[in-house]
């Protein structure tokens, strides 16, 4: 059965509060459009980079203002609600980058933390280490909904392709990359990224972002979208401000890629050598 998909696109700031009221008022505009999933950014409920400051305001699972906004919104309205990740204090001191995944009687269907963690210097000097404050997840899931077979990333995750191949090889059909990515690593790479992981794996991506100039001094790509099995854009939003897109999901487009290019099928285990450089006369012994 095909369903509506919307992508929420939101400019975080440093205030739980606003950023739930801000997350509620959009949702509420994607179900009014008729979507019965919806999805929001990674960081859903704070952009910091005052990590003590951050830590100030951090409630665990059970007192997470965006976790009960989740769960309430998903209730009121009747629908899947996806709060791409938030920040989730855990007991050990560190931070969990935590997605849920709301049915629409408001109960968490899924939880996922972000396995890869952004530790990168930038050329414009930007330099991150999230590692240093969270704790990264090991467990990836595929989740069976009424709708779809779903997987789930966040952000940085989008770079490792092995990641969403296994998933796609234990049956998802939509796959949902929620997204805080940097003006800088956007422009570069996050459309031919995440149309990569839709072509290769013949599946859905879903992916709502951040975007625009955030209190706390980043800048974020915006662009949220979502992409077809076949790499085709369905929706995208612009490079700032908030946005709701939306689009018809049929998973019955994942079976149709599969059978045009059946790679997932036709994969084949396969040993890799180092060998020395090539020599005259052909490779050296």
């Amino acid at each position: 059965m095909s369903f509506k998909a919307a992508a929420i696109q939101m400019c975080s700031g440093v205030d739980p509060v606003k950023n739930a009221a801000s997350m509620a008022r959009l949702v509420r505009e994607a179900a009014a459009q008729g979507a019965t999933y919806v999805q929001t950014p990674e960081m859903t409920g704070m952009l910091q980079r005052d990590r003590a400051a951050a830590r100030a305001v951090l409630a665990d699972e059970a007192h997470d203002i965006i976790v009960k906004t989740g769960s309430e919104l998903a209730r009121e309205l009747g629908i899947h609600v996806h709060v791409g990740s938030t920040a989730i204090a855990l007991s050990d001191g560190k931070i969990a980058n935590r997605g849920f995944l709301f049915g629409p009687d408001g109960r968490i269907l899924n939880r996922y933390d972000k396995i890869h963690m952004f530790d990168v210097d930038l050329d414009n000097g930007e330099s991150w280490r999230e590692s240093a404050a969270y704790t990264a997840g090991s467990e990836a899931r595929v989740l069976s909904l009424p709708f779809a077979e779903m997987g789930f990333a966040i952000c940085y995750d989008v770079r490792f392709p092995a990641l969403f191949r296994a998933q796609a090889v234990a049956g998802a059909e939509v796959m949902t990359v929620p997204s805080s990515f940097s003006r800088q690593t956007g422009e570069a790479h996050w459309e031919i990224l995440l149309r990569a992981r839709a072509i290769e794996n013949g599946v859905f991506v879903i992916a709502a972002a951040q975007a625009g100039r955030h209190e706390d001094g980043r800048e974020t790509f915006g662009h949220s979208i979502i992409i077809d099995p076949w790499g085709t854009v369905l929706a995208s939003a612009g490079a700032t401000g908030e946005a709701v897109i939306l689009a018809e999901i049929d998973p019955g487009a994942v079976k149709a890629a599969h059978d045009k290019i059946p790679n997932l099928r036709d994969g084949r285990e396969f040993s890799v050598e180092k060998i020395a450089g090539a020599v005259a006369g052909g490779v050296a012994a």
